[in-house]
This record gives structure tokens, C-alpha cells and sequence, in this order.
């Protein structure tokens, strides 16, 4: 699966308004939907795509190309849809069936699940930055498991981690999400207060028990987030570039640039693209050959890394050479700037390798 050019040129239309409404514009949404972008990695058997990893990284990749906050919202969202093969068939089934299935969360351990004497959980926690939580049908986040009001050990003496599926209707959304950047994406905190939820809402990331014998369900959490959030970051240092030698080239023409610093600042361009070019190739070399053998998960960790720091550098680098026109808020080139230096936050992308 590719990104049309006609998708592309419906994404960049949309996105001034998108970061106006601070949310997807109605007709980009009606494409996700369309297009199945949210259920992407969602097993065959719920309906869903299940799409090969190095395809859904890609897609995400021009979709983040053409606007970062769709591409990203889109990738935070299909990425918690693939949790949905971690799921055996329950009760649930009819949620992530639904063709308008989008979910949200967080992977910050900011809750408590006590277990309850009858089985089940009492839930209480708040999570921030849930990338999609305006259309969210349901949400994922992580708790700490508790017995009897005390944090229950797990593996190297550890609290318990576990996920948890909470459905709209049982959660809080606050509208608190304030970013200079990614605006569009809505990525809002939610909380819960008291729930109690049944034993099947909580699961484990672990293809050892995923209930899908897709290897899509077979890589290993870390990488495959990594390397999804990495190629935001490149789609939209690609679309700065493009954004920038628009610019710069009007700049150059109306005599607003000396000649001897046009042809410098050229250079810098030209050596910016085949600088992350090189770090795409790089990237994806180790992406496929990581799907194809099941292993070498090191690599992608290490290229997704690369990838991301080399992405916001080029883009540092040549943001004082596009002019004051590059700091109206409301031009393309500065919301893509906004944007890159958000989703440059994202802790996976900082703490990396």
C-alpha cells in the first residue's frame, strides 16, 4: 500500500484547518476510514489489514510526508491497533470489527489496577498524550497491577506492568493538549476513576501469547515503535525540505540573497537531502531484512535513531536560512518546523541508542 498523489494533495490541503480545529479534518478523516489507515495492522480476522511492517512503515512515512499530524495521529493509532492480535476472541470482537475502530492511549505506567476477589480490576488513572483521542472508540494504557493496595512483583522484583482496552464510554477525555506542534492531532490526556473492567481487558505484548499467527504479531514491541516513529520524523523533514526550496528560491529571486550566500546555502540543501537520504537507505536496509529473517531487531533500533536525530539536524541547520517567512505561524513551513520539533519529544525518539 502507497500514498496516492491525489491523498497526499487532499492531506496538505487539509492541514492549516486541521491545526485550526485542533483535530483531523472531517474529509482526511473520512479517507483514514476509508482506507482502513487506523486498522492497518489489525488481524485479518477482526477485518482489519494486517499489512506486512515494512508497508504500513512506509505508508506512514508519505503520510507523514505530506502532513505530520495526520501521519502521526494515523501511526500512534494503527500502532495501538496493533494490539488487537494480542487478543483471543471475546466479547470484544465486535469493537475492533468496527470499520471506524481507532484506538488511543498511553504507554506511561500512570495507573493502578487492584485486583478484585472475584477476578477482574478497579482501575484509577490518568494518562496524557493520546494522540487521536477526539474519534478514539476505545483507549490502551498502562497500569501498575496491585493486591490488597500494594504493588504485585514481577519479573527482576519489578512492579507489574500490564495494558488495559477501556471503551469510550468509560473514560474521561480533557482537552489539554497545548503543543506548539502537531496541534491537529488532538492528543489529549484521559483519566479513569473506579472502573471496574473484566479480566479480558487486560493483555500482554508478547508474541509468545499473541493470539494471531501473523508474524506482524511476531516483532518485538520496541522496534516496531521505534522504527514508526522515526520515519514520521523523516516525512516530515522531507516535507520541509520541499517547503524550503520553495522559499529559499523566491528568496533568491526577488534579490533578497547575495549571490555568493545563495550558492552556499545551496550546498547546505543539497547536502542535507543526500544526508537523509543515506539514513533512509540505511534504515530501511535494516527494516526489511529484519522482517525477512526475524531478527536483527539491534539494527532497526540503531537506524530508527539515526534516522530521527539526522531528520531534525538537517532541519535545524537550514531553518535560518528560509527568512522571516519561516516564522509566521501561519505559513507551511513553520508548522512543519512546529511539527518536527513535537514529535521530536517522544521519549523513544530522545532516549534512543
Amino acid at each position: 500500500m502507497s500514498l496516492s498523489p491525489e491523498h497526499a494533495i487532499l492531506l496538505r490541503r487539509h492541514a492549516a484547518e486541521a491545526e485550526q480545529r485542533g483535530e483531523l479534518h472531517p474529509e482526511v478523516l473520512a479517507l483514514v476510514y476509508n482506507e482502513q489507515w487506523f486498522r492497518c495492522m489489525v488481524p485479518s480476522r477482526f477485518g482489519g489489514l494486517a499489512l506486512p511492517l515494512p508497508a504500513v512503515v512506509r505508508l506512514e512515512e508519505e503520510l507523514s510526508a505530506a502532513d505530520g499530524a495526520a501521519g502521526w495521529t494515523i501511526t500512534l493509532c494503527s500502532g495501538a491497533g496493533w494490539f488487537t492480535g494480542f487478543f483471543p476472541p471475546s466479547g470484544l470482537d465486535r469493537i475492533f470489527s468496527d470499520p471506524r475502530m481507532c484506538l488511543a492511549g498511553s504507554g506511561a505506567p500512570d495507573g493502578r489496577a487492584e485486583r478484585l476477589a472475584g477476578g477482574g480490576y478497579r482501575v484509577d488513572g490518568r494518562w496524557a498524550y493520546a494522540s487521536g483521542a477526539r474519534h478514539a472508540t476505545a483507549f490502551t494504557a498502562n497500569c501498575v497491577v496491585c493486591e490488597d493496595g500494594a504493588p504485585v512483583m514481577g519479573e527482576g522484583g519489578r512492579p507489574l506492568i500490564r495494558p488495559f482496552l477501556f471503551l469510550r464510554g468509560e473514560v474521561q477525555v480533557s482537552t489539554d493538549w497545548k503543543a506548539v506542534g502537531l496541534v491537529a492531532t488532538g492528543s489529549h490526556g484521559f483519566s479513569v476513576t473506579g472502573l471496574e473492567a473484566p479480566a479480558e481487558r487486560a493483555f500482554d505484548i508478547d508474541a509468545r501469547v499473541a493470539a494471531d499467527d501473523s508474524p506482524l504479531y511476531r516483532y518485538p514491541f520496541l522496534p516496531l515503535a521505534e522504527a514508526t516513529l522515526a520515519v514520521n520524523c523523516s516525512g516530515m523533514a522531507r516535507h520541509f525540505l520541499a517547503c524550503f526550496e520553495q522559499l529559499f528560491s523566491a528568496r533568491v529571486a526577488r534579490g533578497h540573497v547575495p549571490g555568493d550566500a545563495a550558492a552556499m546555502v545551496q550546498d547546505i540543501y543539497e547536502q542535507a537531502g543526500r544526508e537523509v537520504m543515506r539514513a533512509r537507505e540505511a534504515f530501511y536496509a535494516a527494516l526489511d531484512a529484519s522482517w525477512a529473517k526475524m531478527s536483527g531487531y539491534e539494527d532497526v533500533s540503531r537506524t530508527s535513531h539515526v534516522l530521527a536525530v539526522i531528520a531534525r539536524q538537517w532541519v535545524d541547520t537550514l531553518y535560518p536560512y528560509a527568512g522571516l517567512g519561516a516564522a509566521n505561524v501561519g505559513s507551511e513551513i513553520n508548522r512543519v518546523w512546529r511539527d518536527v520539533h513535537t514529535a521530536s519529544q517522544h521519549p523513544l525518539l530522545v532516549f534512543g541508542k
